[in-house]
């Protein structure tokens, strides 16, 4: 289809969704005579009726109603390619790469997320979750343009984004819940920790680990919480991930003497920060909005109406 052809549909569909000519024409701003002409145009050059009066309502013939249908989706990509053009022209860019480490509280960043995709939905994100080391990775080897991270390497400016409480936890019915007292560090290192694997290849650490004889090693927290759930082990959780655990009393802070509970700063760490485009500086205030926002908010008003 040439782009006059691509008009002409687009006023038959006018002319269907608005029930006739008139209002189509004043839907689209044009004389009725036009749309009438492009109509008649188009039905000639294919040589197929599409539509036929019924009173004054115009509706669609069987073979129009096919043939509108696959257009519509042709003039749908063409108004998202002419969306993408505006976009390409005003300087944003065409795709933007965000690496979160996973204790990131999920509710902000998908309302970031969605909050963004409402103002440049042709802007494509592409999002790396990562664990403690691989952030700084996905820095160093500019696979991201913008960074959550718990650890701000060498060369690069990380602005104080979020503090998460970590808490250590284990099933209620686990036995260091039954020791009766405080538990020491001699006491946890005798029973099963579970820690998250770092997703960093050439930098990784075992941040957290406290040297336990046994370890269960998991790529993400959601695994590791399931674990607990089970009574595998005892691990350092953030509270925001496991509220309603919490609350059941499916999980139950361990009654430790000391380092009951562990502070963890995160960064936002934009790669280039001399010259941001402008999709990456927006997205970078919507995650720093999502992350200063009260729990719940922000998923609420990502929330369609």
């Amino acid at each position: 289809m040439h782009m006059s052809t691509l008009e002409q549909w687009r006023f038959l569909a006018a002319v269907v969704d608005q029930g006739g000519f008139a209002a189509a024409a004043e839907h689209l701003r044009k004389s009725q005579s036009t749309v009438s002409h492009a109509v008649k145009q188009l039905q000639d050059a294919l040589g197929v009726r599409l539509i036929a009066l019924q009173g004054r309502r115009a509706v669609l013939t069987p073979a129009g109603e096919t043939l509108l249908r696959r257009a519509r989706h042709l003039l749908a990509d063409a108004e998202a390619l002419q969306r993408l053009a505006t976009t390409l022209a005003q300087g944003w860019e065409a795709r933007v790469t965000l690496a979160v480490d996973v204790v990131f509280p999920r509710e902000a960043l998908f309302g970031a997320l969605a909050a963004f995709g409402r103002e440049s939905p042709e802007t494509r994100v592409e999002l790396l979750e990562t664990v403690l080391s691989g952030s700084t990775e996905a820095l160093l080897q500019r696979r991201a343009a913008l960074v959550i991270t718990p650890q701000v390497p060498p060369g690069f400016l990380g602005e104080s984004l979020l503090r998460l409480e970590f808490v250590a936890v284990a099933h209620p019915t686990h036995p260091l819940h039954a020791l009766g007292r405080e538990a020491t560090l001699e006491d946890l290192r005798r029973h099963q920790q579970i820690v998250v694997r770092d997703s960093g290849v050439h930098l990784r650490t075992d941040a957290g680990w406290l040297g336990a004889e046994r370890r269960l090693t998991v790529s993400h927290p959601s695994t590791s919480i399931a674990a607990l759930r089970r009574g595998l082990g005892f691990a350092w959780i953030p509270r925001s991930s496991i509220r309603s655990e919490l609350e059941s009393g499916a999980l139950v802070p361990l009654p430790l003497a000391t380092g009951a509970v562990r502070w963890v700063d995160l960064y936002l760490v934009i790669a280039e920060p001399e010259a941001p485009g402008p999709a990456v500086t927006r997205l970078a205030e919507l995650l720093r909005e999502a992350a200063a926002a009260p729990r719940g908010s922000v998923l609420d008003s990502a929330a369609p109406a």
